[in-house]
This record gives structure tokens, sequence and C-alpha cells, in this order.
């Protein structure tokens, strides 16, 4: 599995790509984040991709943009996020692409925020030895844990 996940760098054919992976209902219901429009999708693109402080991949499955993975510093904290096309769930995908994505960042510790009922994602945190530092409910009721990587 790992050998036919890779990242690289994102291009503007990938964000189109994107716009349709969170379009989709399931995986905006999973992710327990709202889709965004089109214009706010391009603008939110526009703006990550040209900020020196994000860190932003294209997850690759053999010739197939499957995702993306992305980090950024909020509150004092190095956060990363992914998103995995739903047609690419239950594959090992995102755990390969995870996986990849901490070697390449330095910086430590790495938090991730993830919906409590996410349960396949809360799992491929684990996988990458993220460990939960706490659970509150978010603004919008969604109960979220917090995740952390030491090493």
């Amino acid at each position: 599995m790992g050998s036919l996940v890779s990242l690289r760098e994102v291009t503007d054919a990938d964000v189109e790509i994107f716009y349709e992976h969170q379009r989709d209902p399931a995986a905006v219901e999973m992710a327990a984040f709202p889709a965004r429009d089109k214009q706010a999708h391009m603008q939110h693109w526009a703006k990550i991709r040209t900020d020196a402080t994000t860190v932003n991949r294209t997850i690759q499955y053999g010739d197939e943009v499957a995702g993306n993975i992305g980090s950024w510093i909020q509150d004092d904290k190095r956060l990363l996020g992914y998103w995995i096309g739903r047609d690419y769930w239950g594959r090992g995908i995102a755990t390969s692409a995870l996986a990849q994505f901490v070697d390449l960042l330095a910086e430590r510790p790495l938090y991730a925020y993830v919906a409590k009922a996410n349960v396949g994602s809360i799992r491929v945190l684990e996988k990458c030895d993220f460990e939960v530092q706490s659970e509150a409910a978010a603004e919008d009721g969604v109960v979220e844990l917090l995740m952390k990587l030491h090493k």
C-alpha cells in the first residue's frame, strides 16, 4: 500500500479535485466540517498556498489524486489536517499519507482536531502515534478531540 501512496506539491488542477472531495455529503458528515462553495474554496486554497507558514501536499494513490494533507499554525500550535476523497476510503491511504507527512515536518509537537464521531480518522491518527489530549464541544456543538504527536 505505502508504495502506491505519495505526496507532492499542490497544483491548480488538484484544487479542483479537492473541491469535489469536500462537497461529498458523506465526507462532510464524517468530518463534521461544512463544505465551501466554489468561490470560497478557491479563495481558501489561494490563501493557504501563498502562506509561508503552511505546508500543503496532494495525496496521490498511484496516478490519481486521492486527497490533500496540510499543516498550519493556529493558537501557537502546529496543526494538521487531511481530506481523503470517499472513493479512496478504507484502503490505508490516509494512514500512509499521514505517516509520510509527519516525517516531512520537523516541528514537534503536532496537533490535530478530529470529530469524536469520526472513528476512522481517530484510528488513522492513533496508528501514527497521536494521542488524545483533550475533548471539548466546538462552537458548533460538535464534540472534538485534540490529538497530539510528541515524537
